[in-house]
């Protein structure tokens, strides 16, 4: 196998690569379900404000996400992986970065302070952490509905490399998003571990 490159965590190519991501800690939330619904955007908007009260950032903190189907689901590829399983049935973890050595303490903690409307006691906030892995990355421009052609050029790039998803798909929001935020300069890098 080629020796990939370190790169940036929050940098990507227009172009397809192939790439090694660095080690990230996150706060993160698991929900379940298609991306769009009202406890998708209230678990992001938790995840946002506990990470803005662990970082002290005046901005709203990068926003990411990964996406996996359940146990017994069918397999997908990344060019076919919103097309093969019904979206809905979709497990994801909604994730902003933290800095290293952040405990659940410092989470807890940053959570009450917080005292989010978007917080309930069912939400199992954490740190979690992506360790450094070879990923194939690409960033996508404009729309969420047209990431179906950026995810088929990542793919074929994959294939063409004799690459494979190893893992949940990674999708990293550069810029903050809401139910109706115009998505015509959107940025978000569409990003999965392959072996």
């Amino acid at each position: 196998m080629l020796e990939t490159q370190p790169t940036e965590h929050l940098q990507a190519s227009d172009d397809p690569e192939h790439v090694r991501n660095p080690a990230v800690t996150y706060v993160a939330v698991l929900g379940d379900g298609a991306p769009g619904t009202d406890e998708f955007y209230r678990k992001k908007a938790l995840v946002t404000e506990i990470a803005a009260e662990l970082t002290g950032a005046d901005s709203a903190p990068v926003e990411e996400i990964q996406y996996w189907y359940p146990e017994g689901s069918r397999p997908v590829e990344i060019a076919d992986f919103y097309s093969v399983n019904p979206v809905p049935s979709l497990l994801y973890r909604v994730l902003s970065q933290v800095p290293v050595g952040t405990t659940q303490q410092d989470v807890d903690a940053a959570r009450a302070r917080a005292s989010s409307t978007a917080d309930t006691a069912s939400d199992e906030v954490t740190v979690f952490t992506i360790a450094e892995q070879d990923v194939v990355q690409v960033m996508h421009h404009g729309p969420f509905a047209e990431e179906f052609a950026t995810l088929g050029r990542l793919g074929d790039f994959a294939r063409q490399r004799g690459l494979h998803r190893s893992g949940p798909h990674h999708e990293v929001h550069l810029d903050a998003f809401t139910r109706s935020t115009p998505q015509d300069t959107l940025r978000t890098i569409l990003r999965d571990p392959v072996t």
